[in-house]
């Protein structure tokens, strides 16, 4: 007897051993600390991106405590798999994992990450299946494996639990649920051990900057990236390029780059990398005429390689054994891959004046691109460079304009953790827009760009308010190429148009700044309000009398989520329209709230009713709102160019706002050539507005001309 009570206990004490592991903790950083358990692998998303921590603007955020108890954070090992448990308390609301389209709130969702084509349903197959979470408690977690993660963000209840679900009887009790409470965000993690980082807040929107500061800063792009982009028909020549450039401007439509789609390419699908000789017989001419017009040129490339490419044999050692539309697949994480591969690019395309790339398919679908079975030279999973390649392609192109001091911003269908720093925007086919105006809110969350683009649309008034949304987001693109649409293509809005797309233009000293805090600061740009202090989100359940109980008897009654408004730069609320609506709700977090067009006093801390105009999309200025704007023009400023300032202010509250300058193209910021112009509001003597702006430091860029003052509230 007592020999089978020791067996039992050694067991009992052997399996626990086996099973728990102790997680080794770092702190390396003001409020950062890193977990590692068991043997984390040596490609993961940080390796594969190599971002630099921007570790001067986290310790300008301060030092914070641990956000939770490390008792609470466990990890084991078991048939070669990591299993993770973070804790939760009862009412604590979860914002992140990706690129999603659907859905906002995260608690008491089963997600798989994936890096895939979106199909349509908030699963973790996404664009950017980032694996970072943020909570309303004010701190962040971020797995950092290139891996396949299957996460239950607080949607599996554990025998175990310290707060465990109550078992209730369906037949008596009305609370009972098919979603029992779940006190854990449970992940698994494909791999004998794993490195995660936990960020504190104390804010939601700290926690947020420290991820991204973490991973490098969000971009800087180029002034010229924040202006329009129109994307052209793919088999357009020359000439038709020529001829499209000509006739934005003819039609006061703002213009500053172009996009070629795949017709540019000798052949495509697979690629060749060549120019196409008959439509494009001299690439320099055409680049060098574009910028005369103040126009840059985008190319499109996938990555995959024609056998008729040039470079194809020497590249051949390199290649994965599936092929991607019979084009052979680069590994592009071997230096002397990416060397051979990335030469072609710097000779022939950037050599002759190209500023950017549209990078394409590097998501899914799985039909589409190699297979999990697939084998690499390198040694990686096809798991592993399914998860990264994005990241790979977005580091390795963006370095071949660092080389020649010249910034870019692009386009890619795929990106991860790690790539806060990459000048590129996420696009994608699916279209939906309201689902993109979900997804910008969430880009804000995964530490990445979004762009809601504008193509085809039903109707006139579909078409203006796509494009009132590209107008507040962070690249201004029309890719409409396939249909033909143009920005004048329904004359009854073309004119409402124009201004809108005027404004965007007009708006660029705030864009600019907004995106320099972005890279300084790791302030997200576009974010969700949930993010904003004073905003407290009005729950509104489903009416459970609209519940389907016969097609689906474990409906749930589902919490509203504030998907349709978001906050744009650090000032400034938006709350689209879509077409069709004739009025809306919009929260106003607490404090005062003003109008952006007439600065006529809006709320405070309310659900407020609008109706529609179809000239506005509707914005909101927070109290002591300074919105810097400069003259409508059809192109960004260039290098060493001057433009005048009209400067606003909302409110009853003196206020002061830091505007940014640099030269707008050169990575000479880095090196410090740049200003921070303090923009100061207040009232002088006699109770009357007053602003000043402060002068650039001797030797720093100062681009400012002429200054006027709009006191845009009670004038």
């Amino acid at each position: 007897m007592k020999y089978n009570i020791y067996c039992l206990i050694f067991f009992i004490g052997f399996y626990s051993v086996s099973q728990a592991q102790e997680i080794q903790w770092e702190s390396i950083a003001p409020g950062i600390w890193k977990g590692t358990t068991g043997v984390p692998e040596s490609y993961d998303l940080l390796s594969a991106a190599n971002p630099t921590t921007k570790m001067a603007a986290i310790e300008k955020l301060g030092a914070a405590p641990f956000p939770m108890d490390k008792k609470e954070v466990t990890a084991r090992q078991k048939d070669g798999k990591t299993y993770l448990k973070f804790p939760l308390t009862r009412e604590e609301q979860l914002f992140g994992f990706g690129l999603n389209f659907k859905t906002v709130h995260q608690r008491g969702r089963i997600v798989r990450l994936h890096v895939d084509h979106y199909g349509g349903v908030d699963n973790g197959r996404t664009h950017a299946p980032v694996p970072f979470y943020v909570s309303d408690l004010g701190y962040g977690i971020f797995i950092n494996s290139a891996r396949y993660l299957d996460i239950y963000a607080g949607s599996a209840s554990r025998l175990d639990s310290k707060d465990p679900a109550i078992a209730r009887d369906r037949n008596t009790d009305p609370e009972w649920t098919a979603s029992p409470y779940s006190d854990g965000v449970e992940i698994l993690v494909p791999a004998g051990g794993v490195e995660f980082y936990l960020f504190a807040g104390p804010s939601p929107l700290e926690a947020v900057q420290r991820f991204n500061l973490f991973n490098g800063g969000g971009p800087l792009p180029p002034r010229w990236g924040l202006g329009f982009t129109q994307r052209v028909h793919r088999l357009y020549d020359q000439d038709d390029v020529i001829s499209e450039v000509d006739e934005f401007e003819k039609r006061g439509f703002p213009l500053d780059f172009i996009g070629l789609e795949p017709g540019w390419l000798s052949k495509s699908y697979p690629n060749t990398f060549d120019w196409d000789a008959e439509r494009f017989p001299d690439p320099a001419a055409l680049a060098a005429t574009l910028k005369k017009k103040g126009v840059g040129l985008n190319l499109w490339i996938n990555p995959y390689v024609s056998p008729e490419a040039d470079f194809y044999e020497e590249l051949k050692p390199y290649y994965g054994s599936h092929t991607v539309w019979a084009g052979a697949v680069p590994d592009l994480s071997i230096e002397k891959a990416r060397n051979i591969y990335w030469q072609k690019f710097k000779k022939d395309h950037i050599g002759v004046g190209v500023g950017g790339y549209k990078i394409d398919e590097v998501d899914g679908y799985d039909r589409w691109l190699w297979p999990d079975v697939a084998v690499f030279p390198s040694g990686l999973s096809a798991e592993q460079l399914r998860q990264t390649y994005g990241l790979l392609v977005q580091q390795q192109s963006a370095k071949l304009f660092r080389e020649q001091d010249r910034r870019t911003y692009g386009l890619v269908r795929a990106s991860n953790g790690g790539g806060v720093s990459f000048p590129y925007v996420l696009y994608n086919d699916y279209y939906n827009h309201k689902d993109f105006i979900t997804a910008l809110i969430n880009s804000g969350y995964a530490g990445v760009l979004w762009t809601p683009e504008a193509r085809a649309s039903d109707t006139a008034e579909e078409w203006l308010r796509r494009f009132q949304t590209v107008v507040f987001s962070p690249m201004a693109m029309i890719n409409a190429w396939a249909s033909g649409t143009k920005p004048w293509t329904y004359p009854e809005v073309e004119e409402k148009v124009k201004a809108m797309a005027l404004l965007r233009m007009q708006m660029m000293p705030y864009w600019y700044s907004s995106f320099a805090e972005y890279h300084f600061e790791g302030m997200p740009p576009f974010r969700g309000m949930n993010l904003e202090p004073g905003f407290e989100e009005k729950i509104q359940v489903q009416h459970r009398n609209a519940i389907d109980l016969e097609s689906n008897p474990y409906e749930e009654a589902l919490k509203k989520e504030i998907k349709d408004q978001y906050m744009a730069g650090p000032s400034l609320l938006v709350a689209p329209f879509f077409a069709g609506e004739t009025s809306r709700e919009v929260i106003l977090p607490k404090g005062n709230w003003y109008d952006f067009y007439d600065g006529s006093y809006a709320g405070n801390g309310e659900i407020i009713s609008i109706t529609a105009r179809l000239d506005q999309i509707p914005v909101f200025v927070k109290e002591g709102g300074i919105i810097p704007m400069m003259e409508p023009r059809l192109h960004a400023p260039a290098k060493g160019e001057t433009f005048d300032l009209e400067i606003r202010h909302y409110g009853e509250t003196p206020s002061t706002y830091l505007l940014y300058d640099d030269d707008g193209e050169s990575f000479a910021y880095e090196k410090g050539d740049f200003s921070w112009r303090e923009i100061k509001v207040e009232k002088d003597g006699s109770g009357k507005w007053k602003g000043t702006v402060s002068k650039a430091a001797k030797g720093k860029p100062d681009h400012i001309g002429a200054v006027s003052w709009k006191f845009m509230t009670n004038q």
